[in-house]
């Protein structure tokens, strides 16, 4: 079968197509229900292979265009959707001039002619937010659908190519292109009360049995090459160190264009705030900023901090510096490189001070690492490390978007990982030494935090997981 062959198909089945999409509307539905998950409301959308508009309008796009190889499916689309745009256009010949913040390929993947080459034509239409969402059949669901197809419960399609996940991702990495996150979904993919929640809202997401899942979501960028200095916030939430303070600055080397340091005092029982004062007024050379906390809480604190910080780059550094100052340097390397656009520390790879963490702490650090890594889609070693490192534009679009998952997060460290996630933020982790506080000790409770850690990450699975 040629490429011509398979435009003649796409031209002669059009209104047959959209029949068949009204008979499965409820696997569209689903499909539209994870799209609008992953791509906020308000975006500039691309769709390449359209078809009838269905899931493009389903996203609710600020400015929303499909494209089709097929003039037939286009004019169905534009009829359906008045107020979206829809034009002929082959992505592999792709004439297109716009840039989006999103492109959809919908189970495009199966019938693209030559798929590396599509892929290359969407890197200059990707501006350096834009990601690429492509959703494609499971493999191993080949035998079902052609089965399917052949009893008539499916319409027939042309010879289909069957990518894997592993072949998707080599593909975009050819192209330059980065893997952000990956999701399973859809075990059911036809409407039976009651069993339809089950299969579809649990069942599918569950870890391992979630691999037969019927539809694979991946979503990926293109980082930018090069360099890009940034000015940087360094925020030091303090209650209780009064001596570590001046080591924080001391021992913090000098990186970025420039540094902005951020006391946050949180109602300490010792002396913390005068000597975060007298620290202040024996570093003029430095900008450092004193603020008192208003609330409770780490969250509260570095929250509280943020919205003061001018900093092109926000950075968390806790003042019991078990994170070594010294250590900084790479994960402002990591961010301006664009490595990630979520940088977060790990400190369960290198041999650890022998105080630094309890038995207990490293296994629960290990279990929410693995539970992390399932629920986001992207690979977490170390949750609760407290550095974390983004921009300040991206922290300001977390903040924007928090009411989706509530103030649930006292902490701090899910609010923000869980925030990156929705906005599908590349999150890489820098590997760092873990010392022994040299100050004070651990104001972490094992038990009870450890509880209540646990009680908001099964909070955030109903929100960002277990969704149908």
């Amino acid at each position: 079968m040629t490429k011509s062959d398979i435009l003649y198909f796409y031209r002669t089945t059009a209104v047959e197509r959209e029949a068949w999409n009204r008979r499965n509307s409820f696997y569209h539905r689903l499909l539209g229900r994870y799209f609008s998950f992953i791509i906020p409301e308000g975006a500039r959308v691309l769709e390449v292979g359209c078809g009838s508009g269905d899931l493009l309008n389903a996203v609710r796009p600020g400015y929303g265009l499909g494209i089709d190889f097929a003039a037939e499916v286009v004019e169905i689309a534009a009829g359906k959707y008045p107020h979206l745009h829809f034009r002929v256009d082959d992505v592999e010949e792709l004439q297109l001039d716009e840039a989006f913040d999103y492109i959809i390929l919908s189970d495009l993947t199966s019938c693209l002619w030559d798929v590396q080459r599509a892929i290359r034509n969407l890197r200059r239409i990707c501006l350096p937010h834009t990601r690429i969402v492509i959703s494609q059949y499971n493999y191993m669901w080949e035998p079902v659908i052609k089965l399917l197809e052949a009893v008539g419960l499916k319409q027939k399609a042309p010879t289909s190519n069957w990518f894997s996940i592993k072949d998707t991702e080599g593909l975009l990495l050819l192209e330059g292109f980065q893997s952000v996150r990956l999701e399973k979904k859809v075990f059911l993919p036809v409407y039976i009360p009651l069993l339809h929640s089950f299969f579809n809202g649990f069942l599918a997401n569950l870890p391992g049995i979630c691999r037969l899942g019927l539809v694979n979501i991946h979503v990926s960028r293109l980082p930018l090459d090069g360099e890009r200095p940034a000015s940087v916030s360094i925020v030091i939430p303090a209650r209780n160190e009064a001596g570590n303070i001046e080591s924080a600055i001391r021992r913090t080397p000098c990186f970025g264009t420039h540094q902005e340091f951020i006391f946050v005092e949180g109602g300490s029982s010792d002396d913390t705030y005068e000597e975060i004062l007298r620290v202040r007024d024996a570093w003029p050379s430095k900008d450092i900023k004193v603020i008192r906390q208003t609330g409770k809480g780490k969250g509260n604190a570095v929250r509280e901090a943020f919205d003061v910080a001018t900093g092109d780059i926000l950075m968390i550094l806790d003042a019991d510096l078990t994170m070594p100052p010294e250590e900084l340097p790479k994960f402002y390397d990591a961010l301006c490189r664009n490595k990630g656009e979520f940088i977060n520390g790990c400190r369960l790879v290198y041999p650890m001070e022998k105080n630094a963490m309890r038995f207990l702490n490293l296994m629960a650090n290990k279990f929410f690492g693995w539970f992390f890594s399932y629920l986001l889609g992207q690979r977490l070693k170390d949750t609760l490390c407290g550095t974390k490192v983004l921009f300040r534009r991206d922290y300001e679009a977390i903040k924007a978007n928090r009411a989706y998952f509530g103030d649930f997060d006292p902490f701090g460290d899910f609010d923000l990982l869980f925030g990156a996630a929705k906005l599908n933020l590349k999150i890489v982790e820098v590997i760092i030494r873990y010392k022994d506080r040299e100050y004070g000790s651990t104001q972490i409770s094992r038990f009870r935090h450890g509880l209540l850690l646990l009680k908001m990450s099964f909070f955030a699975a109903r929100k960002i997981k277990y969704i149908i």
